[in-house]
């Protein structure tokens, strides 16, 4: 299986103490013992590492996220993202920009997503969304 591992679950996991006991961070360290293969697209990167103004624990994290491979966004990703806003909408979901990107890259390239971000929840109940 492949995954995406959302910005919430890495946050907790690798940014803030005391916080590490939650189902989804235990769900990322069974992934991990495992060996399955877990991707970080761009946008996922760039908000885990948004933010630190302590720079020994931006460069920590930032190669802690190095050993995952990316997943690059293409413009259809863009485009499918922005169909997932508009089915959605219909329905009267609402959730951000990025939240739609990052569920088209997760269906895009056949990915489960671990994610604490209930929009996603709500989300996959227009699509083809799997969550972890």
């Amino acid at each position: 299986m492949k995954y995406v591992v959302d910005t919430s679950v890495w946050s907790l996991a690798l940014r803030k103490k005391g916080h590490r006991e939650t189902e989804e961070v235990r769900k990322l360290s069974v992934l991990l013992k495992e060996g399955e293969r877990i991707f970080v697209p761009g946008i996922i990167l760039q908000e885990v590492l948004q933010g630190i103004r302590n720079v020994e624990q931006f460069k920590q994290i930032r190669e802690a996220l190095s050993y995952f491979p990316s997943l690059e966004t293409s413009r259809d990703d863009y485009i499918f993202a922005a169909e997932l806003f508009n089915i959605c909408r219909t329905k009267g979901v609402q959730a951000s920009t990025i939240d739609f990107l990052i569920a088209a890259i997760a269906i895009s390239n056949n990915c489960i997503l671990l994610s604490l971000d209930k929009d996603f929840v709500h989300i996959s109940k227009y699509c083809e969304l799997r969550l972890l």
